[in-house]
């Protein structure tokens, strides 16, 4: 959380001296609430790009569902996947090129005492090659080619490190109230693995413990020799708010989770208002 505890707006917050990356979440963010991209927001990552700023895409969602902003990819086009447990090249279809996997045995160690703090949870297992899920989970439906089985099953190997590396494990709960939901699993499991959300209803994604947006972005801005200074951040859900509280500047959107608001230096617009487009045109405004 940011230690002076104070948010100021998109037009007012302090931005770095040097802005060299731009680092920003997606859904609820970047994208609309129709998972489109503005024309302003469209025009505002390619002048930044142009300005010579990398613009970092990091999500929580898979690589194959980046198609969304696979359009509007330039440089160096890689994005940060999976809240930080992938990164992904979008100029090669979206081929992982790191991994930050979830270890199998932990995965089923967090299934078991999460079936026990809550019962009634169900479970999907995100595979680096495509996501499996419990029969009482809800479908994915843009994965129709999905196994559908019990969670230790789909977590079994054959022999050890013979299978896709795990990036997460999602848990669902029909009944719980999301946060009540996330506070509750970090109390039985927050030892073991890292555990956050993204969604309106309780979902929460289970990745291996100190994988976060957040980490994954300082090491691509590390190998860069980009300064965390030099970095400005936006999201709205509880899995940005490590990224928002480490960026040297941050701005939650104006349809952020209470979290996120906290986390950031600033409020931005929402979503639907082009939120991340204004403060972009303003750090070029500033240059």
């Amino acid at each position: 959380m940011r230690e002076n505890g104070q948010v100021t707006s998109a037009t007012d917050s302090p931005l770095p001296a040097v802005t060299r990356l731009i680092a920003t979440d997606l859904d609820g963010t970047l994208l609309r609430d129709d998972k489109t991209l503005s024309d302003r927001t469209v025009a505002a990552l390619a002048a930044a790009e142009e300005a010579g700023i990398e613009v970092f895409f990091v999500t929580g969602r898979p690589a194959r569902w980046m198609d969304v902003v696979s359009a509007h990819v330039h440089g160096h086009g890689m994005a940060i996947c999976a809240n930080g447990a992938a990164v992904a090249d979008l100029h090669a279809d979206g081929r992982l090129i790191e991994v930050r996997p979830l270890e199998r045995d932990v995965a089923l160690d967090v299934v078991h005492v999460l079936r026990e703090a809550a019962p009634g949870v169900s479970f999907a297992v995100e595979l680096a090659t495509g996501i499996h899920y419990e029969p009482a989970y809800p479908p994915f439906h843009m994965d129709p080619g999905a196994t559908v089985a019990v969670a230790e099953k789909l977590l079994h190997e054959e022999a050890p490190g013979s299978a896709a590396p795990v990036l997460k494990v999602l848990a669902h709960h029909p009944e719980l109230a999301p946060d009540t939901f996330l506070t509750l699993a970090r109390e039985a499991a927050g030892d073991r693995a890292s555990l956050t959300r993204s969604s309106p209803t309780a979902l929460l994604e289970i990745s291996g413990l100190g994988v976060s947006k957040a980490a994954t972005l300082a090491a691509c801005c590390a190998q860069r020799g980009i300064a965390q200074a030099e970095v400005v951040a936006f999201g709205d859900m509880p899995n940005d708010v490590e990224m928002l509280s480490w960026a040297g500047a941050s701005f939650a959107m104006g349809n952020a989770h209470p979290a996120a608001v906290a986390a950031a230096s600033g409020v931005t617009l929402s979503n639907n208002e082009d939120g991340v487009a204004v403060v972009i045109e303003r750090i070029l405004a500033a240059r």
